[in-house]
This record gives C-alpha cells, sequence and structure tokens, in this order.
C-alpha cells in the first residue's frame, strides 16, 4: 500500500512537472514573439528567391532570347546531373572542402587552445589572430595569386631560400590541376582558419576547468584529458564551426576565380552556377544547377544535425 508520505511526493512531483510545463510554454510563447517577427522577415526574404529560383529551373530560358522561354519540366536537371562538367566540378568543390576543412579544425584548434590558455596579451593575440580573415576574399586571392607567380611572386624565392636551393625558382603553381588545388587551399586555410579558431575558442571556454583538474589528478594524460574530457563538452561549438566552414566551403567562387578561372579543371560548383547564368545568360540551366546547390548544401546539414546529435537550445547550460 502507498504510504501518505509518498502519495505527497507524487503529488508535489507532479505539481512541480505541471509548474515548469506551464514556464517553458510561457518561455516559448515569449521567444516567438520577440523572434517571430524577424523570423518571418527572413522567411519571406529567403522563400521568395528560391522559390523563383525553381521555377526558372523547370524552364528553357536564355535572357537574350526572351520570347523563346520554354517549360521543359526536369529536364535541365537531368542535362546538369548527366554532364561530366558538373560532376568535375562537384569533385574539384568535395576535394577542396576535405583538404582545407581537415587542416583548418586541427590549425583552428591549435590556435584556440593557445589562445585559451594565454592570458597576456590575450586580446592583442586574438586580434592579430583575425587579421587574415578581416581581409577581403577577393584581395586576399589576389595577393596569392600574385606571391605564387614565377616572375612576380616571392614563393619559390623563399623556398628556394630555405631548401637551400633544392627548391626550383621557376616552379609553376598554376601549371596542373593538382599545383593549382594545391595554392587555391592554402589560400583559403590561410584566410579562414581564424574563424574556425574563434568558434573553437568559444567551445573551450564552455568546458568545466573542474573536470580537467580532476582527471589530471587520476593520471590521465594530456591525449586523453582531450578526446575525453575536452572535446565531449565542446561538440555543440564543434558542430556549428565545422557545419560554417563546410557550408562556406561548399560555395567557394572566389579563390578558383581568380587564380586560375577554372583552368586545369579547378572550377567550382558556385563557379559552374556563375557560368551557366551570367556568361552564358542560361537562366534556366542556371537556376537549377543553383537548385541543386542548395540541395547540396541542405544534405550536408541534415548530415552534420544527425551526426553529432547536439541540442543547441540546451548546449552551454548548467
Amino acid at each position: 500500500m502507498t504510504s501518505v508520505a509518498e502519495t505527497g511526493k507524487s503529488e508535489l512531483t507532479t505539481e512541480e512537472q505541471a509548474h515548469l510545463s506551464d514556464r517553458a510554454k510561457g518561455e516559448r510563447r515569449l521567444g516567438w514573439r520577440l523572434a517571430g517577427p524577424a523570423f518571418i522577415v527572413m522567411l519571406l526574404v529567403t522563400l521568395y528567391p528560391i522559390g523563383y529560383a525553381v521555377y526558372l529551373s523547370l524552364f528553357n530560358y536564355r535572357l537574350t532570347d526572351p520570347a523563346g522561354k520554354k517549360l521543359v519540366w526536369l529536364q535541365n536537371y537531368v542535362t546538369a546531373l548527366s554532364d561530366p562538367l558538373f560532376w568535375q566540378a562537384f569533385w574539384t568543390t568535395f576535394i577542396i572542402v576535405v583538404v582545407t576543412l581537415v587542416f583548418e579544425l586541427v590549425l583552428g584548434m591549435i590556435i584556440a587552445m593557445v589562445m585559451h590558455k594565454v592570458v597576456w596579451p590575450r586580446r592583442t593575440l586574438r586580434t592579430v589572430v583575425l587579421i587574415p580573415y578581416a581581409i577581403v576574399t577577393v584581395v586576399s586571392a589576389f595577393s596569392w595569386l600574385y606571391a605564387a607567380q614565377i616572375d612576380t611572386g616571392f614563393f619559390n624565392h623563399w623556398l628556394h631560400t630555405f631548401t637551400f636551393g633544392a627548391w626550383d625558382e621557376q616552379f609553376n603553381w598554376f601549371s596542373t590541376q593538382s599545383r593549382s588545388l594545391t595554392i587555391i587551399c592554402l589560400s583559403e586555410i590561410w584566410k579562414t582558419t581564424p574563424f574556425m579558431s574563434l568558434l573553437l575558442l568559444a567551445g573551450l571556454a564552455q568546458v568545466d576547468s573542474a573536470q580537467e583538474e580532476a582527471a589530471k589528478v587520476d593520471g590521465a594524460t594530456w591525449w586523453q584529458r582531450f578526446s575525453k574530457v575536452i572535446l565531449p563538452n565542446m561538440k555543440a561549438a564543434l558542430m556549428v564551426a565545422l557545419l560554417f566552414r563546410t557550408l562556406d566551403a561548399v560555395r567557394i567562387y572566389d579563390n578558383p576565380q581568380v587564380m586560375t578561372g577554372g583552368a586545369n579543371k579547378t572550377m567550382s560548383l558556385s563557379m559552374l552556377v556563375g557560368t551557366e547564368t551570367v556568361s552564358r545568360v542560361e537562366i534556366g540551366m542556371g537556376s537549377a544547377l543553383a537548385v541543386i546547390l542548395f540541395v547540396i548544401v541542405l544534405i550536408i546539414a541534415f548530415i552534420f544535425v544527425k551526426l553529432f546529435k547536439v541540442d543547441l537550445t540546451t548546449s552551454g547550460r548548467s
């Protein structure tokens, strides 16, 4: 038989749950009231262009021949997905994304841990680290282009000096696909690693120092503390950093456009969209490629969210 004390405890628990439920509903309503107007504006601003792009992708529509606009339904998608140029651009983009993301994650984590541990001059160090990210991407791309040139650049001269003459000063960074992608990835890594480190630094700030000290007292090695304590506690920051950088890298345009213009099989998906839409004024095909790129971005975001299984609404709370 249930005792009176147990019954009272059960009733109290039910009342507390009801109170918490009402409070949560109130907070949710308040949140919608505060963020609702901005959310509606964002939907209107983003949904119309996306919907109009989907609409245009169903037509064979060339801007120089508006009278010849013809409904072809999904034919533009079939043509795009069966075109070797699309898959070449896809794999080029894939290589750039994977290479840059791996290096940016490792370097960004190292820089973030250094900034997290350094006490003085912390603000100056963070400002200096962020300088490359503050530079306009086109300016950065032109700088790397000139630095890698045989006649105007200094890369070959420096490498020739540091390797005691082993490096050829006439080395052409843009003669093959692999060399061109190397310099594109290097410029991208240099430009965006500070952004990655800043996001990871925010994640390191959420790690409980008491847990680190407890693990250290228990005899855990540096790697054990890093893999078992630090990484699990900054899971949300890791997901945000990787997601943001992946989505940004998938849409890469400036660096390959400035450095190679798509030569040596270095055309990215965004460059292909720009070529079809702007250069060839094929609005229908360009819209179809843009929709495909948008779907790829959505798939990547879905995979990251499911892979990390992070609830961003509760992460960071005590």
